[in-house]
């Protein structure tokens, strides 16, 4: 028809967001604003949940990184992060809990229960970022390597986070598996804890050597009959031993 105008070029379709996700899981909306706000400006994609649920939720829609508040409605945050970590997908997910709890129990518990970090409030808005993007890369660099370790026991998958003990999976948690990999990597050397954390990072230094502890507590309890494997240094470290005694 005389005078119709053709129609435009399609308008493209904006580019899909690469940036790495995270899960905050608060239910303060002032304290949930001002660290999205944070996040947002060092360059993560942040989604807000404010209750447990929520939080389980949006965590199954795919997730890189969880903070946690532990004070939670109807939920606590801890059954928030046991859950978190029963769920396949995102079973090697990095935890990271902000927390009013400062007591020395409850950050220990937190990591026993899951968490690769804990932060106690009020903290450093730009801190808290930089554990954000320290957590990320841990994860980053043990989901890209492509090499593995194999024994009449033990294979474990470094680029999947992957361990089986005679065929059976162990389940382990980033820091977990970073943990269990770097000794693995050694076998028969002794680590101090000192050197356990200057490879995993992001422990509250006020309770560093207890929080290696906490970790190793539970990778044992994950490894199960295959725990006599770590070995206690009393005084120094751990070390892997390929052939525990009996």
């Amino acid at each position: 028809m005389k005078g119709a105008s053709r129609p435009g070029p399609a308008a493209a379709s904006p580019p899909p967001d690469s940036r790495r996700r995270v899960l905050l899981i608060e239910d303060d909306r002032d304290i949930a604003e001002a660290i999205a706000y944070q996040l947002g400006k060092a360059g993560l994609q942040v989604r807000l949940a404010y209750t447990g649920e929520e939080g389980l939720e949006a965590s199954r829609r795919g997730v890189d990184l969880v903070l946690l508040d532990l004070n939670l409605p109807n939920m606590d945050g801890l059954e928030v992060c046991r859950m978190i970590r029963r769920q396949t997908p995102t079973a090697h997910v990095p935890i990271i809990i902000v927390s009013a709890r400062g007591e020395e129990v409850d950050r220990v518990l937190g990591l026993e229960m899951g968490a690769d970090d804990y932060v106690v409030k009020p903290f450093s808005l730009k801190e808290l970022a930089a554990r954000c993007r320290a957590a990320l890369r841990r994860a980053e660099a043990v989901a890209g390597a492509a090499e593995g370790s194999r024994d009449d026991d033990f294979e474990v998958e470094f680029d999947a986070y992957l361990v089986r003990y005679r065929s059976q999976e162990v389940r382990l948690t980033p820091k977990e598996f970073e943990l269990f990999r770097y000794m693995v990597e050694r076998p028969g050397r002794v680590i101090t804890r000192e050197r356990l954390l200057e490879h995993v990072g992001g422990l509250d230094t006020e309770v560093e050597t207890r929080s290696i502890d906490a970790h190793i507590r539970r990778l044992r309890v994950k490894l199960g009959p295959a725990r006599d494997h770590i070995e206690t240094i009393v005084g120094l470290g751990y070390r892997f031993v390929p052939q525990p005694r009996r």
